[in-house]
């Protein structure tokens, strides 16, 4: 009896101690847990705002890339409470109804051509006219001066609030069966150009038929012959596989078209003025980043179509002379009431000869 006895006592003690020692682990945890806790709470902010943004061209692409570095960059400025969701490859519609979409509210943030936002603000046609820059630098100057910032504040005339521009280049014909060498070779010829009432009048200036037509139906209409070519950018050219179904490539650089990074109006007006700040500071840093990688994104591509066996034809400055003079009744009809200004971004390209 008295060995059962110790037996049970021992018992008894041995389950004292476990429960003591789960007891003190127990605290412990909970001691070691809860600053931990406390800490990561602080840290990750729940998002007070969450916005789209509509991209319609393809992951990897430049513009795509800068609109996801905005994002990041804007996350990380306000600690998580803005969070902005990139919808790339077009998905959540072309850019026209995108940008309508935009005025009304149902997309926060859009990037889009120029020539697509000038059908809604027709003010921004000036910018666009054919064969006004000589070349990249001149492009820049004119929309980094007040030029640029002018008709950035126009948009706020239609809903729309301007943020930074992108680059994209310039654009130039591509054709299937016969290269353009000259004007007249134009005649004829059905071109696709973008959704834009301005551009389909370029090509029927030349002599052709300017053919409005969606980006993703380009390819088809090419290799079909519904279309006898388009234009558009060497990256655009080659990452579409343009080039196999038109292999001649004009550089006439008809158009340089800068993309515009925008907000809706109705998200703009919910924010308090410091985060419009940060959203106006992200927005230019992510377009020098945009820049950059179009830089690099230009020469790749132009260096890819060349060694695919394309054949690329470099207009000589008469030629491209005469393409310009034929588009004086563009300017007449669409710049009539801003010649003035048509000047003054004619005259930052004389400065650089």
């Amino acid at each position: 009896m008295a060995k059962e006895r110790c037996s049970f006592t021992d018992k008894k003690y041995h389950c004292a101690a476990v429960l003591c020692t789960v007891a003190l682990l127990t605290c412990a945890a909970v001691v070691s847990c809860g600053p931990s806790a406390e800490k990561t709470q602080e840290t990750e902010a729940v998002p007070e705002y969450v916005f789209t943004y509509s991209e319609n061209q393809a992951e990897d692409y430049p513009t795509t890339r800068g609109a996801y570095k905005f994002a990041e960059l804007v996350k990380e400025r306000t600690n998580g409470r803005i969070q902005i969701l990139v919808r790339a490859e077009g998905v959540m519609g072309d850019e026209q109804e995108v940008v309508e979409q935009l005025q009304y509210g149902g997309i926060d943030f859009v990037r889009a051509s120029l020539g697509s936002v000038a059908e809604f603000v027709p003010e921004l046609n000036v910018l666009q006219m054919p064969y006004l820059y000589v070349d990249s630098e001149h492009m820049w100057r004119v929309l980094e001066s007040d030029i640029g910032q002018e008709f950035m504040g126009k948009l706020g005339n239609y809903g729309l609030v301007g943020l930074s521009w992108y680059d994209a280049g310039a654009r130039s014909f591509y054709t299937a069966k016969k290269p353009i060498e000259k004007l007249e070779d134009v005649a004829g010829m059905k071109i696709r150009v973008q959704e834009s009432t301005m551009m389909t009048e370029m090509i029927e200036t030349m002599g052709g038929t300017g053919v409005p037509l969606s980006y993703d139906k380009v390819y088809s209409a090419l290799e079909t012959g519904e279309i006898d070519g388009a234009e558009n950018n060497w990256p655009s050219y080659e990452s579409m596989n343009h080039y196999e179904v038109a292999p001649y490539y004009t550089v006439d650089e008809h158009s340089r078209l800068p993309e515009v990074q925008m907000i809706s109006q109705i998200t703009w007006e919910k924010l308090p003025p410091e985060d419009q700040e940060i959203l106006r500071q992200c927005a230019r840093e992510s377009a020098e980043y945009e820049r950059q990688l179009w830089t690099r994104r230009s020469e790749d591509s132009e260096r890819r179509v060349r060694e695919a066996g394309c054949t690329v034809i470099e207009l000589s400055a008469e030629e491209r002379a005469r393409f310009r003079e034929a588009m004086m009744p563009l300017y007449e009809k669409y710049c009539s009431d801003y010649m003035d200004i048509v000047e003054r971004i004619v005259e930052e390209g004389e400065q650089e000869k």
